[in-house]
């Protein structure tokens, strides 16, 4: 019976009846007189290995389970879920999971705070000034504060509550692990480790307040200063008037201006798709973005530039082979050396500078476009474009 379980079932098995169907048969009877007794669980899977966990409520009741995995996603699940309820998509890979009351708080590789709620809707993100190594919960049971530590490279250890930079700890050694509890007599213990093997004790004094960024508890003092509201004058009065007769007609009016605004949007984003006219390429077999930049090579202005393309590969684990550059210009007003030349092998994630040379030719100071274009091999419609302002150049004197 297990074993057409095992074949025809969509779920797995739980792991006693995995282990049961590995044994010899002498050994069965023993294994189920010990298991017996014992309920059967079965684990969860994700579509990704799982790095940090993050559990909040009762496990009779009711509990969530935020997994942060190797892919780049959260995955948040609840009590009798069989497949992850909701899914966050981040930008780079996770380094940190806390939660902080009902926030969960994400650390990625881009040197960034990131808040969300437990159905993935992102509340705010905070920048590092450097490279985030470690994360834990600061919680305060007198004062009923919670709040993420996070250890960085550059030796300092921030506090922020959600993202209100609480306190800056500097450290002489980059921090890699935070703990924040009771340590002895001391209920309010921060314990360190550095990345040169050093430990650091840090006790938190009793009379200590923390207040975000160094500002006085409670309200602004500008929420209690009175405002200079002018009297209402006959105008005023009448526009009141007639908003209150021909309300309806006015928000017909504005519904269909908005309206017509957001056709035009479209229809003006349709055409930069097909004209290949956005530095993002819109299709999913070619995730690429383009950045143009014109550096002057030589001292002055010209007659003499470096043209640079930024090309990078958008895609989370698949690289991009066979694309070709190509640019289009003023042949009367410059002259490319390399006018048309192949893209090497693009590697996700990473921006890959390509550099060419720019000659001006003519003396008068007259500058034009640069249209560069990012084509696929076989194709002929260009995968990106872009328009390159080139500077005015003091002519073929000035060299």
């Amino acid at each position: 019976m297990l074993e057409s379980i095992r074949e025809t079932a969509e779920e797995p098995l739980s792991v006693q009846s995995l282990r049961f169907l590995q044994l010899e048969l002498s050994e069965m009877e023993a294994f189920v007189n010990q298991h017996k007794s014992n309920s059967i669980k079965r684990q969860m899977s994700l579509p990704s290995v799982p790095v940090f966990l993050e559990v909040s409520g009762q496990f009779d009741v009711e509990f969530r389970l935020a997994a942060a995995c190797r892919n780049g996603n959260i995955y948040i699940l609840r009590r009798d879920s069989k497949h992850p309820k909701y899914c966050i998509e981040l930008s780079a890979q996770p380094v940190g999971l806390i939660r902080v009351h009902k926030v969960l708080v994400v650390g990625s590789t881009q040197d960034s705070l990131h808040g969300f709620t437990h159905k993935g809707k992102k509340l705010w993100t905070v920048q590092m000034p450097a490279a985030i190594l470690t994360m834990n919960l600061l919680e305060q049971h007198s004062r009923g504060l919670q709040a993420v530590m996070t250890g960085l490279a550059n030796g300092e250890v921030r506090i922020y509550r959600d993202k209100a930079l609480l306190n800056v700890i500097h450290t002489p050694d980059a921090v890699t692990s935070l703990c924040f509890g009771r340590y002895g007599r001391e209920d309010n213990t921060l314990i360190m480790t550095t990345r040169g093997g050093g430990l650091i004790i840090k006790i938190l004094k009793r009379t200590a307040v923390f207040v975000e960024g160094g500002s006085e508890v409670g309200p602004p003092p500008a929420q209690a200063m009175k405002l200079n509201v002018p009297r209402k004058t006959r105008l005023y009065v009448d526009q009141t008037l007639r908003e209150r007769e021909a309300g309806t007609a006015m928000h017909r009016a504005f519904q269909t201006d908005l309206y017509l605004l957001r056709l035009r949007a479209a229809r003006a984003y349709l055409q930069a798709l097909e004209s290949s006219l956005s530095p993002m390429s819109a299709t999913a077999r070619e995730p690429l973005k383009l950045h143009a930049v014109v550096s002057i090579w030589v001292q002055g202005l010209g007659p003499t530039f470096k043209l640079t393309l930024h090309l990078q590969n958008t895609s989370t684990a698949r690289p991009v082979l066979g694309l070709l550059v190509c640019c289009l210009y003023n042949e009367a007003l410059y002259s490319l050396p390399r006018a048309f030349f192949k893209v090497p092998l693009l590697v996700p994630g990473l921006n890959y500078p390509l550099e060419t040379f720019v000659e001006s030719l003519s003396n008068k100071g007259i500058s034009d476009i640069i249209k560069v274009l990012v084509l696929r091999e076989g194709q002929s419609a260009p995968l990106l474009s872009a328009h390159v302002n080139m500077p005015g150049s003091e002519g073929l004197a000035a060299a």
